[in-house]
């Protein structure tokens, strides 16, 4: 198996394993046919992204022990899913994006220069 490229055509850099993310739990954004949900995008989340989660009925910052989900606070990094990142940046709400991270396919679904317009600084 090949590995997984990032959005700037690089081998795919993990986005955090404290708190553990990706879809498959790996720390990266990796993705595959059963990823329904594109959880491609490394993002870098804030409090604006925080609210307008949960206000959009996915509250990510509140603790899950029963599914081993430690809640994410401002500052921490996690693999987002592509459409949801493109909801929160028409809303003024994007998260900053680790692009060394962020997961090739994402540009099936997020422009590229949207991705490198909130670029974090790593």
């Amino acid at each position: 198996m090949e590995p997984s490229l990032n959005v700037l055509g690089q081998r795919l850099q993990p986005c955090s394993t404290d708190p553990l993310t990706g879809f498959y739990r790996n720390g990266c954004c990796d993705t595959g046919p059963e990823d329904r949900g594109s959880h491609t995008i490394c993002v870098v989340v804030t409090a604006e992204f925080l609210a307008l989660s949960k206000y959009l009925g996915n509250d990510l910052s509140t603790p899950r022990p029963e599914y081993r989900f430690p809640g994410l606070k401002p500052g921490d990094r996690w693999c987002l899913c592509a459409a949801r990142f493109l909801q929160a940046a028409e809303e003024f709400a994007a998260p900053r994006v680790v692009l060394e991270a962020t997961h090739a396919s994402a540009t099936e679904i997020v422009p590229l220069e949207l991705l490198r317009a909130h670029a974090a600084d790593v």
